[in-house]
């Protein structure tokens, strides 16, 4: 009798120990759907605003957009500079006339 009681207590401590854990893991579950669908609309939202500014979603085609804006960025900068050494000579040959 003695060993069956005991065998009921630790039956029930591990059943105890189980709920705990599938308590546990049932609020881990609950917090993962609300941070999917809270990622779900803040993902619907940035393409939304992709497709508005950029006129697409594409990851791709954004990457494309992203890359022609930085060549054409470091273009524009190489021609400001171009020009800002074009005037730098005119003035100094200026200086050198007077």
């Amino acid at each position: 009798m003695t060993s069956q009681t005991r065998l009921e207590s630790d039956s029930l401590r591990r059943l105890e120990d189980m709920r705990k854990t599938f308590d546990k893991l049932r609020a881990e579950r609950i917090r993962a759907e609300g941070e999917m669908e809270r990622l779900a609309r803040d993902l619907n939202e940035a393409k939304a605003l992709a497709k508005a500014e950029l006129g697409t979603d594409d990851e791709t085609e954004i990457r494309n957009l992203i890359e022609a804006a930085a060549a054409q960025n470091a273009k524009l900068v190489e021609e400001f500079g171009a020009a800002l050494r074009d005037v730098e000579m005119r003035l100094k040959q200026l200086g050198e006339e007077r």
